[in-house]
């Protein structure tokens, strides 16, 4: 049985961040390859999410009835991790940490995590220290925790800038085991690089 592992949208979602992941998670590391996990969508409610490019995407759970048996949570970014609506991932995320489930958070989202102090002892990154500290106030202690990456993984939290959604795939991936770490790592030159250099 596939263990699942469950992508919160929010409105405005950036949808490019969390695609690589996605359909390695689902489809396989490398072509043909076998796969461990399955993705979920989880929003507030069942009604669709649309992303910043305009894509509707109809959610598997609501906030409420996510099950408690998965993988990990991921966090993809976008424009509402400041509202009302992501306040109500806050005791998903610190559930999720206190059962020992796997946290990734890119963009945005890695700024709501420090908001809410779940980045305060761990090495991570986000879209600049200063917006971290802008964003977490007295609620974000780990300046020096901040690590200038497109992507950081350390404990059970990956956490990314918007621009590194690849390595934020690529740290995730390693960190769920989807696959052998040169299945990982070709994959991610791939996909960074491409056939052909410009």
């Amino acid at each position: 049985m596939k263990q699942q592992v469950l992508f919160v949208l929010l409105n405005e979602y950036a949808d490019w961040e969390g695609a690589f992941l996605a359909s390695a998670l689902n489809a396989g590391v490398m072509p043909g390859s076998d796969t461990k996990y399955v993705c979920k969508v989880v929003a507030p409610t069942m009604d669709a999410v649309i992303s910043i490019g305009g894509f509707r995407t109809l959610p598997d759970y609501t906030f409420q009835t996510l099950p408690n048996d998965y993988a990990a949570l991921v966090l993809i970014g976008g424009m509402q991790w400041n509202s009302p609506e992501a306040e109500q991932v806050e005791p998903i995320v610190r559930k999720a940490l206190e059962n020992g489930k796997i946290v990734g958070a890119i963009c945005n989202a890695a700024s709501f995590m420090a908001a809410h102090g779940f980045l305060n002892d761990v090495k991570h990154t986000g879209n600049t220290l200063d917006q971290l500290k802008l964003w977490g106030k007295d609620n974000y202690r780990n300046e020096n925790g901040y690590i200038e990456r497109q992507a950081v993984s350390d404990k059970h939290i990956v956490t990314a800038n918007g621009s590194g959604y690849m390595e934020f795939c690529r740290e995730m991936l390693q960190l769920l085991q989807a696959d052998t770490e040169e299945n990982i790592a070709a994959s991610y030159q791939f996909n960074k690089s491409g056939l052909y250099k410009e």
